[in-house]
């Protein structure tokens, strides 16, 4: 299968509403759980990352957080990373597993942490890529990549060229960004469901996000932190009070690197986690 072609879809019927995932592979789970920008499903993050898992020895399952794609949204009211916590579990009992390793970008990252939390005998090892919930030590924020992320859908609402600058600030290297990309991205972040309730709107202050408050330093998961040097969205100071907290947290610096690891440095991503996971 091609970078570029999207996989069969599959889809549980679960309380909370309909859950998509793609997957592809066996071996040992990994749920590979995206962020919150605008136009973001599952595959269109990872898209890179879950076949060449799955060709690593693992089962790469990639779903659609509550909200984007064609997974039905559910209520916000405990915070942002509550109801995709509730839905990741429901798909962990639809596969029939007895717990799974959790990769999460940004929102993703925050979803896993507040599923460990919350459930912490169905999570084996976390893999946290600018994950949030956390607080910087001295970085403004909101950071800029962050408030036009929330900003999408307001005044004017949506358009290519707001996308086009939250896009700017997900990676250091513009390049790794194709036209179609963008293209996919907005129409996904158009589609009438979407417009009718954006998941991030009214969302940036609630107390639930704060994780780091929370008690990770409970936790008894191995943990890798992952972040880019040059993330404009969530900084890479962030990364220091988990490390703090997390008792048994590692963190990998990628340098020339932005928000998203997975993207830009691929390769490099792929063989870290496989290896985490895999030790």
């Amino acid at each position: 299968m091609s970078n570029t072609e999207i996989p069969e879809s599959h889809y549980v019927d679960a309380p909370g509403g309909r859950i998509r995932y793609h997957e592809a592979g066996e071996g040992p789970a990994i749920i590979l759980l995206h962020g919150g920008g605008p136009g973001a499903y599952g595959f269109s993050n990872y898209r890179l990352n879950m076949q060449a898992l799955a060709d690593k020895g693992f089962r790469a399952i990639v779903p659609d957080m509550p909200g984007y794609g064609e997974t039905a949204g559910r209520s916000f009211e405990g915070g942002l990373f509550a109801p995709g916590a509730e839905a990741v579990l429901d798909l962990i009992n639809h596969l029939g597993l007895e717990k799974a390793n959790l990769v999460g970008n940004s929102m993703g990252g925050g979803i896993s942490l507040r599923l460990a939390l919350d459930h912490p005998d169905r999570v084996d090892k976390m893999i946290l890529m600018g994950p949030g919930g956390s607080l910087p030590a001295t970085a403004t924020f909101p950071s800029e990549g962050l408030l036009r992320m929330m900003n999408f859908y307001e005044g004017e609402g949506p358009t290519l060229e707001k996308l086009d600058k939250v896009i700017d600030l997900l990676v250091y290297d513009r390049s790794s960004i194709t036209p179609e990309l963008v293209e996919e991205r907005f129409k996904t972040a158009t589609l009438p469901e979407t417009l009718a309730n954006p998941p991030l709107k009214g969302q940036a202050a609630h107390p639930g996000n704060d994780l780091w408050r929370a008690d990770i330093d409970l936790l008894p998961h191995k943990t890798l932190l992952i972040w880019g040097q040059e993330d404009r969205v969530l900084p890479l100071d962030m990364a220091f009070i988990l490390l703090k907290r997390i008792p048994n947290a590692d963190l990998h610096v990628f340098s020339k690197c932005g928000h998203w690891a997975q993207w830009e440095r691929a390769d490099e991503f792929n063989e870290l986690v496989a290896n985490f996971v895999a030790r």
